[in-house]
């Protein structure tokens, strides 16, 4: 059987042949199974109904500046000490080694009802490892501090297999910790209370860290030495000279050298093995908005990578027991707010790279607001003298309506501690995530756990993604070059 060509010079399978992989979802997940199963010589068409590959890690342009309008950074954790992340080599892998960058040392602020103040610089997820420093203390106080101080000195108790984060903090740190240190960044980062999300997704190690330490704060610096990244919070990041969408750009060039074939714009109404015996998968499609008779690819196997709806509504066609709708959370919907502007008095960066907004701040409507300019140094000569990104993040309700430019600039006036001319926005943009956050609440892990042992006992049938691997590009991409590679090698040699 032949290929035909397609209109943009790749090859293009026929409906009657039948390739080795169809991976449903073109983010990152899939892009990197795809990868990590073409470079094994299998035959892979990657299906997504989106327009362009790559998930939350997208662009746009804003004032003329190419900009990222999901993903900014990732976590430099996942590495072994002095080693980099995943990330970090999937990135070096690609030959953009050279191009990864470090944020400005600077850090973040949090914004509390009574104030603004950078936040601390030995912490996690807003937890001090050091209670009683000077940059702790005026946050918290001192009756703040010492009650923290006090979990050097407290028994450890043995922490339960699924233990919310917040409840590990307030029972050793005190409320102050939780209300203006941990519940900001942990909202900030994942759109949830401290309160229900489990500390294993969020945190992995710190429980392990306490039990060999003897207090929450001797985990934080243990894990911060272990990591190397005894920084200023909100800086254990790292991100690409030019923007994070060229990790998906160099994916996808790298994909096509492998021969894969990407059909965007393209909906999967049902997949699923052929009559038994045939060790065959069907898939059928057809393109977005079109109501004709579907399209079927026939295939050896199949990648799911989708959101987490998506996700779960394909694999529970399949029969795999996905539990109850309602155990599963709703997903966050989260809108990004970009302003463009030129203003001088930026240039000092009056919050570092940007504040994380606590509960109780009534004048703003905004989550964050990252100071993209002052953040990172490529895009700061990029944009030119004076000129500034500003990106705020809101969580979006049901039928909430998206912030306008106006309610986004008193925000940032709010957040920076100056009052912003209308007159200077030289551009403005709102891009909406939905199903947008991977979940690291308390009895996550143990769902997708249940579902995962189901699918691996389905020949041919492989998930991944951001809802099941944790939250984060660290958690996705590691875990999904981990078991694409595994599942491509099975299939190569048969044993699939």
């Amino acid at each position: 059987m032949t290929a035909s060509a397609k209109s943009d010079g790749h090859a293009s399978f026929s409906e009657q042949e039948v390739v080795d992989v169809v991976v449903i979802g073109a983010g990152v997940a899939g892009l990197v199974a795809a990868r990590e199963c073409a470079r094994k010589g299998l035959r892979v068409v990657v299906l997504d109904a989106a327009e362009t590959p790559g998930g939350f890690v997208a662009t746009h342009s804003v004032a003329g500046i190419r900009l990222d309008s999901g993903a900014e950074s990732f976590a430099t954790r996942g590495g072994e000490k002095g080693k980099p992340g995943p990330v970090a080599s999937l990135i070096a892998d690609l030959g953009l080694g050279d191009d990864i960058v470090a944020p400005n040392p600077r850090g973040a602020w949090v914004q509390l009802p009574d104030g603004a103040a950078p936040l601390p610089k030995l912490s996690l997820l807003g937890i001090p490892g050091a209670p009683l420093a000077d940059d702790v203390r005026r946050i918290l106080g001192w009756k703040g501090a010492l009650r923290a101080q006090l979990d050097r000195y407290m028994p450890l108790l043995r922490v339960r297999p699924e233990t919310d984060l917040g409840g590990i903090v307030r029972r050793r740190m005190g409320r102050a910790v939780l209300d203006r240190l941990v519940t900001p960044i942990v909202a900030g980062v994942h759109s949830a209370s401290p309160l229900v999300v489990d500390v294993h997704a969020v945190a992995p190690g710190l429980t392990k860290a306490m039990t060999n330490q003897g207090s929450l704060s001797g985990a934080v610096l243990a894990l911060l030495e272990e990591r190397g990244t005894k920084v200023k919070a909100g800086s254990a990041v790292g991100g690409i000279d030019g923007g994070m969408f060229r990790l998906v750009e160099a994916l996808v060039a790298d994909c096509q050298k492998f021969g894969v074939e990407f059909r965007m714009s393209t909906a999967v109404r049902s997949t699923g093995p052929l009559p038994e015996g045939s060790g065959l998968w069907n898939t059928t499609t057809a393109p977005v908005g079109d109501e004709s008779e579907p399209l079927a690819i026939t295939s050896r196997a199949v990648v799911v990578a989708t959101s987490f709806r998506s996700g779960l509504s394909l694999l529970g066609a399949l029969g795999v027991d996905t539990g109850a709708a309602d155990a599963w959370p709703e997903p966050a919907s989260v809108e990004l707010a970009t302003i463009v502007l030129d203003d001088a008095r930026l240039d000092a960066a009056p919050r570092g790279t940007g504040v994380l907004v606590a509960e109780g701040v009534g004048s703003v409507r905004a989550k964050a607001l990252t100071h993209a300019t002052a953040k990172w140094s490529w895009l700061a000569a990029l944009a030119g003298p004076s000129r500034h990104v500003l990106r705020l993040s809101y969580t979006i309700a049901p039928g909430a309506a998206s912030p306008s430019q106006a309610e986004a600039l008193a925000d940032a006036s709010e957040l920076l501690g100056l009052a912003i001319d209308p007159s200077t926005v030289k551009g403005f943009d709102v891009t909406r995530w939905d199903d947008s956050l991977a979940f690291a609440t308390v009895g996550h892990r143990k769902r997708v756990d249940a579902v995962l042992a189901e699918t691996d006992a389905v020949p041919g049938l492989l998930v991944v993604g951001a809802w099941v691997a944790g939250t984060g590009l660290a958690a996705t991409v590691a875990r999904s070059r981990t078991v694409a590679s595994d599942f491509a090698f099975e299939l190569s040699t048969g044993a699939l």
